[in-house]
């Protein structure tokens, strides 16, 4: 199952998804038609509060979230909020629904419930929320700036590419997390997530993101034992 398809991260990880070997089913959940056909896909039209009742009977494995907005295109505290936590929540329990195992979800670096900013904590709030459904594996991406092409470019993603090769180098130790990190990278890292098989509740950033990436279907990669801080 798929939430946010037509998002910049989650464009590309349906075409990782239905390239992919080990997935046979593709359920892309969706506000409008993708436009899109494949032997393996299903778009299916969604009322996010009405998700779970809509998708009764329907099964899966994996799960993967691409839900986000920002606060700039939300145009208020309680439109972001509804996107970036209320909307997650009704994927992730229809996912539950569902029988679903694997959660994996897209965040942000810095993502923690206590914080004094709004975003950051709004983020934290999500994960815990997600982590506390019960899920056997949920998987956190908090990727920093997202690199990459969008039909509606945000300012500080094109600042981003601009500066990204001056100041990336220098995030260095406990500030890699920071650095920009190329869309591409974390939808193939979500990918790689869900085939590591790790149980429990892991958070990945950059580093993590990037080994993640490189995961093939026969990969394992080396086991952490589960936390709740960043990566």
């Amino acid at each position: 199952m798929l939430a946010g398809a037509t998002g910049l991260v989650g464009g590309l990880l349906l075409r990782h998804l239905l390239d992919a070997p080990d997935y046979s089913r593709v359920f892309a959940l969706t506000r409008r038609p993708l436009g899109k056909e494949h032997p393996k896909l299903a778009n299916r039209i969604v009322i996010f509060p009405r998700m779970a009742d809509q998708f009764k009977g329907l099964a899966a494995q994996d799960a993967f979230c691409c839900l986000g907005t920002t606060l700039a295109e939300a145009g208020s505290q309680e439109a972001f909020r509804a996107v970036d936590v209320d909307a997650v929540l009704y994927f992730a329990r229809a996912a539950r629904a569902a029988q679903v195992t694997r959660f994996v979800v897209v965040s942000s670096v810095g993502a923690d419930s206590g914080s004094k900013k709004f975003y950051l904590r709004t983020k934290g709030e999500m994960e815990e929320a997600v982590a506390d459904l019960g899920f056997a594996s949920v998987d956190i991406l908090q990727p920093s700036l997202l690199l990459g092409p969008r039909k509606s470019p945000r300012v500080m993603e094109i600042t981003g590419r601009l500066f990204a090769p001056l100041i990336g180098p220098l995030l260095t130790g406990a500030r890699e997390a920071l650095r920009p990190i190329p869309a591409e990278t974390v939808a193939r890292a979500m990918l790689g997530a869900a085939r590591a098989g790790r149980r429990g509740v892991y958070r990945y950033t950059y580093a993590d993101l990037r080994k993640l990436a490189d995961l093939r279907p026969t990969q394992t990669i080396p086991v952490q034992s589960p936390k709740k801080g960043s990566a």
